[in-house]
Order: structure tokens, then C-alpha cells, then sequence
């Protein structure tokens, strides 16, 4: 017997909303008989952390003192496509039933809904891993927020996975059952954004340049001795005093797959009359992926270079705004064209793994005059904190029913002061964000990164799914590597076998 599972639409990313079906297919080379086949969607979070090495119990070389190990089932729809309900109805439960040699096809439909739902599909797991019976431990703390993405570029510490699972149940307890598994990428919608305004949030961070050291030529038989001029490289003249500003819309918001909303600035801040040069300029996406693991915690860093350019030289000549010869605007023709890549995931939070981003701003700024380049070269780097995300816009009619929602459900807050942070900076980031006394007027404030909460509110209900279609709108590219085991395998071993958790039993 072999068996697998066939998509009716495979698609590069499925989000919420979206209905998954398709067919198990049994080949059966001689009559098998069988007690039930069932089809489960399952998502699942895991993640594992190590303690500190005990050499006293590291017998096997891969223990560690205090290693914990939590799992979550984000999503656990279960379907028993055989028997029928009629067949279950006729013959009564706890029956097997032997199926004749050849193909054989069961229809499933899933659909997917908004919000996990792990607090009530947890177990304590078990698994055994060579002579060692081992537990994981059940977990108590919960967050019921949108279903997360897939997300895998932690081997041995995080991943988020779903997938579809067929289970033939052989009734004869000397007989394994036979599964299939294939994997699915998940991308969920985005939350409903706030209305378009004129507000910008942004870090600064501001610079003098040194005054530069020439050394006067000394007069020889042909020549006469060096005269000071107005050329800005020549001292005597004022260097420059700048600000750099790296702008985004707000709130801080940027989309999967689609270029950055950024406005980089420069401020000089005193009369001189040098002329500002952009020789190299860096954006880089970096995510911070906390991970929880029972009373063990860690985060960890990744990085997305958008545009990483040298040589560029070019004289800042873009005015912005009423400060004549005062504020500089950087082409943003340079990132226009580079959308983030297809493997940056959406910021999100659940129970155990929470993502966040920053944006890092990298410019190398000289000062001179049109004819020369002061040597000195100084790298100005802003941070800011952003949301990231799907770009799967909600349907209209969902945003209609949570308009129409009792006010005594709050809707998202933006706008959220954090604890301490009413005045001065985070530590550990660049100055900013802050705005300027022209836009003081603003109430904005940016709130600090986040930590994997206890509690959170859900972005959507569920019951607000009930009887909405599927999204019809583009869907973005988002790229995850799947389980080591090919789509549609088939046989005796689970698609867990290869992977650096242990598969639950009794699934």
C-alpha cells in the first residue's frame, strides 16, 4: 500500500480564509483491510533551547543540563474521510474494513482560520529517544493572536511549520499505519492599517565634521607660497555640522515584498558653504527573533541587506522644505527598485517565538567643494523601530464587521507609550526617534521592541470568519524551505523522521 495527498490548488503560500482541499490517493497492490483513514491540518510551534553543559550527565554527547524543549499546536483541524458518516452509522463503531486492490480517492476540505487556538489543543507530549523515556513539559502561557507565519531559519532552536497529514489506521497491532505529510507555507493577512496621514516617524542622529589639516606649500624657485581662498577644503573655512534623518510614514510600517516608503535627510546645521557628498549608503532589515522555551529565553539576530552601495560620490543637491540650502534629500531612485526579499517573514507574536524588526540607515557622508573632496569620510548609522507586513490586505467585508463591533471590544492601539521611555532613549540605539518642534504637535511615539507578551488581544475573531470567502486578491512571495520529506512522499515513515525534533506519538 502507498499513499499520498494531492492539492486541488497548490499555491506558493496559503493565507487565512483560504480553503485547502484536495484528494488522498490509496494504491493498493492486494485487499487491506483498515479501521478509518483521516486527514488532519496542523500547525505547530517549536522551539528548543540548551542549558549549560553537565559533564557528568553528557553520557550520549548531545544532553544538556537544563535543555527544554516547548511545543505548541497553533492549528488542529482533524477530518475522517473514511468511513462515511452513512458507513460509520451502518456498521457501528470500532469496525475494520478491508478495501479492494487498486487506486482509491477521498476528497477533504479545510479552511483556515484567523486566530491559533493552542490553548486547547495542547497535550503533554512524549517520545522516545533511544534508551531515555522523555516528557515535554505541558506550558501554561498562551497567546491567542493571528496564526503566524511559516518561519524556519532557526534549525534546532525555532520553527513554525504547517502542513496536511493522512493517517491509514490498520487495525492489527503488529501492522504500522501508513501517513503522508505535505507541508504547506503559511503567510497570514496583515492587520487593518491605520488611515493615511502626514505624520513621519523617524530616528536622527547628528555629526561635526573636523576642519581640515593643509599643509601650506612652501615657496620654491618656480613657485610662489599657497594663498588661502574660499575653497571650503582649504582651512579657514567652517566645516560643516549635519543631522541625518532616516523617515518612514506613520506608524512605522513596511510591506513584504515591496520597496521601502524611506526618506533619508540631511540637515546642515551652520553657515558653511560646503557642499555635502553621499559616498556610500547601507539599508539593512535586521529581525529579532525571541525565543522562549519554558524559563529559558534567547533572542537571536538576522539580517536582510536591501542596498549595499559604495562609490557613489554624488553631491547632495535635492532641496526639501523652506531651509534654503539647509536640508538635503538622498535620491531614493538608489532603493526604489529593491524590494525586501522574499524570505522576510511578517512581524508576528505567539507563545513561544515572537519576531521584530529594525531598520538600520548607513550613510557615508564627505564635505568639500565642487572641485574637491575633503578626505575624511564619517559613517552615520540611524535605527528605527518598523512593523512588517504580509501585504495580504483584509477583505473589505471584515473590515466592515469590525467596524460594526461592539465598542466595548477595543480596536488596535498604535499609539502606545512604553514603560519609561517618556523621555530619553533606549539603550543600546541610535538618538531617536524624536520629532522636530515643527511637528510637535504630533502624539506619537514609538513604542520599544517588543517581548513575547502573556496575553494579547486577537487581531481578528474568528466568528467574524464564519461566513466570509476566501481573500481574492495578489498574493505575495514568500519563500520558506519545507520539511526534508518531498511533497506527496508516502510509506511507513512520517516526514518527522529526518527532522532535529522528535515526532509526538499518538498523532
Amino acid at each position: 500500500m502507498s499513499v499520498r495527498i494531492q492539492l486541488d490548488k497548490p499555491q506558493g503560500a496559503f493565507t487565512n480564509l483560504d480553503q485547502i482541499s484536495g484528494v488522498v490517493i490509496l494504491s493498493i497492490l492486494s485487499p487491506e483491510t483498515v479501521s478509518a483513514i483521516t486527514v488532519k491540518l496542523e500547525g505547530e510551534s517549536k522551539s528548543y533551547l540548551a542549558g549549560n553543559v553537565n559533564p557528568r550527565r553528557n553520557y550520549d554527547g548531545f544532553e544538556k543540563e537544563g535543555s527544554r524543549q516547548e511545543i505548541h499546536k497553533l492549528l488542529y483541524k482533524v477530518l475522517t474521510v473514511f468511513p462515511t458518516p452513512e458507513l460509520l452509522r451502518a456498521t457501528g463503531p470500532d469496525q475494520a474494513y478491508t478495501l479492494p486492490s487498486g487506486p482509491h480517492a477521498y476528497p477533504f476540505r479545510f479552511k483556515i482560520p484567523f486566530n491559533n487556538d493552542c490553548s486547547n489543543n495542547n497535550s503533554v507530549l512524549t517520545s522516545l529517544n533511544a534508551l531515555r523515556f522523555e516528557m515535554a513539559r505541558d506550558t501554561k502561557n498562551h497567546v491567542k493572536k493571528t496564526l503566524p507565519p511559516s518561519l524556519n531559519g532557526l534549525p534546532g532552536e525555532a520553527e513554525i511549520r504547517y502542513y496536511v497529514k493522512v493517517t491509514v489506521q490498520r487495525p492489527a497491532f503488529y501492522k504500522e499505519n501508513f501517513r503522508a505529510i505535505y507541508p504547506v507555507i503559511f503567510l497570514p493577512i496583515e492587520p487593518p492599517r491605520p488611515p493615511p496621514n502626514k505624520r513621519e516617524s523617524y530616528a536622527r542622529r547628528s555629526h561635526q565634521f573636523s576642519p581640515s589639516i593643509d599643509v601650506p606649500e612652501k615657496p620654491g624657485l618656480f613657485r610662489k607660497a599657497s594663498v588661502a581662498t574660499g575653497d571650503p577644503s582649504v582651512p579657514g573655512v567652517p566645516p560643516p555640522s549635519i543631522s541625518i534623518d532616516g523617515r518612514l510614514p506613520d506608524p512605522a510600517i513596511i510591506t513584504c515584498n515591496e520597496s521601502l516608503p524611506l526618506r533619508i535627510l540631511i540637515t546642515k546645521k551652520n553657515e558653511s558653504p560646503a557642499t555635502i557628498y553621499l559616498r556610500t549608503l547601507s539599508i539593512t532589515l535586521v529581525g529579532f527573533t525571541v525565543i522562549r522555551a519554558h524559563e529559558l529565553r534567547r533572542q537571536e539576530a538576522q539580517s536582510w541587506v536591501i542596498l549595499s552601495q559604495a562609490h557613489i560620490d554624488k553631491a547632495l543637491n535635492s532641496i526639501v522644505g523652506g531651509d534654503c540650502n539647509k536640508r538635503l534629500e538622498v535620491d531614493a531612485d538608489l532603493w526604489k527598485q529593491r524590494p525586501l526579499p522574499n524570505t522576510v517573514s511578517p512581524s508576528f507574536t505567539t507563545c513561544n517565538i515572537s519576531r521584530r524588526y529594525e531598520l538600520e540607515v548607513k550613510a557615508g557622508l564627505a564635505w568639500g567643494s565642487s572641485q574637491n573632496i575633503n578626505p575624511e569620510l564619517t559613517v552615520q548609522t540611524v535605527r528605527m523601530p518598523v512593523e512588517v507586513y504580509s501585504g495580504i490586505a483584509p477583505p473589505q467585508a471584515l473590515l466592515d464587521q469590525m467596524a460594526d463591533r461592539p465598542t466595548g471590544q477595543p480596536a488596535p492601539n498604535y499609539n502606545l507609550r512604553p514603560p519609561g521611555s517618556a523621555n530619553g532613549h533606549s539603550p543600546g540605539h541610535s538618538p531617536g526617534p524624536f520629532r522636530p518642534p515643527a511637528q510637535a504637535q504630533s502624539d506619537h511615539i514609538e513604542p520599544s521592541p517588543s517581548d513575547i507578551p502573556d496575553e494579547a488581544p486577537p487581531s481578528y475573531e474568528d466568528a467574524m470568519a464564519d461566513d466570509l470567502a476566501p481573500i481574492d486578491g495578489p498574493r505575495r512571495n514568500y519563500h520558506q524551505q519545507t520539511s526534508s520529506t518531498p511533497p506527496g512522499s508516502s510509506g511507513k515513515r512520517s516526514a518527522n523522521d529526518d527532522r532535529l525534533f522528535t515526532p509526538e506519538s499518538g498523532r
